[in-house]
């Protein structure tokens, strides 16, 4: 039977959902039905929850697995008794935690992803909006501000990976498109010429840039074969000349690629 997967947080459920699904990529339920519960934090969503877990459960309960971060020890017995399987991260860590810190731990919620401090919540928000300002090759004259610009033929990640530096890292990410002139005389932009050392490339394979150019622009010639391989190669061939550190991102996610941006670049990850 098709295994159902629950996700039962306190607060946002993000934490879970993540920790959860890291553990998954190891076995064979990638394609598991996943139900999130956010923000059971009362002892009435509490049981409003068993409900619905225990409607799943109606046929096997051993089909029926918790991810739980709940702090609350009430509201996490209320869970707990509806017999499906349960994984609870709090219970598994915070009591070694507390013996190896000799404290005990405060039973907050929601802390994980909630404005700790103003100044680099502040400082996040403000990398969102400079990806956005300098989205594909606007906002040029910023530029002396990125800590980073990603350059790349279309479509090869550039404007996720921007977001996904913000958001996650609080970076100062810009991306510019490399265009067909661009690659036919081999020279790099005039905007990206005084910010050399900030550049950084994104490549892709050629029959994974056609399934997403096709997507886009089914039957054109910009999603044909012979335009893509061109294009890939000529890119290639523009970041070696210019020294340009590249990444091919095809069997990449977005945030393995922003993290290898961060790591082969020495930046400091910024925690919010």
């Amino acid at each position: 039977m098709k295994k159902i997967l629950f996700f039962i947080s306190d607060s946002t459920g993000l934490t879970i959902e993540t920790l959860g699904n890291s553990l998954l990529t190891q076995f064979n339920y990638m394609d598991a039905e996943r139900i999130t519960l956010p923000y059971i934090n009362t002892v009435e969503k509490a049981h409003q929850a068993a409900q619905t877990i225990q409607w799943y459960c109606k046929n096997d309960c051993k089909n029926v697995l918790i991810f739980s971060s709940l702090v609350d020890p009430e509201i996490r017995k209320i869970i707990r008794n509806t017999k499906a399987i349960m994984l609870d991260s709090f219970e598994t860590f915070l009591p070694q935690l507390e013996q190896a810190l000799q404290e005990k731990h405060k039973k907050n919620i929601g802390l994980s992803h909630a404005v700790k401090d103003e100044n680099t919540y502040a400082s996040r928000i403000e990398a969102i909006n400079f990806a956005l300002l300098t989205d594909d090759g606007g906002g040029t004259k910023h530029y002396d501000q990125a800590e980073i610009i990603l350059t790349g033929i279309s479509r090869s990640g550039k404007t996720p990976t921007c977001l996904y530096l913000a958001l996650q890292f609080g970076v100062l990410a810009a991306n510019y498109p490399i265009t067909e002139e661009d690659l036919h005389t081999y020279t790099l932009p005039k905007p990206l010429q005084p910010y050399q050392s900030k550049l950084f490339g994104l490549t892709i394979q050629e029959d994974r840039l056609q399934e997403i150019r096709a997507q886009r622009r089914p039957d054109s010639r910009y999603a044909s074969s012979k335009q893509c391989q061109v294009e890939c190669q000529q890119a290639e061939d523009l970041f070696k000349q210019h020294y340009i550190t590249y990444l091919n991102t095809t069997r990449f996610s977005i945030e393995e690629i922003a993290t290898h941006i961060i790591h082969q670049r020495g930046m400091k990850r910024k925690r919010f």
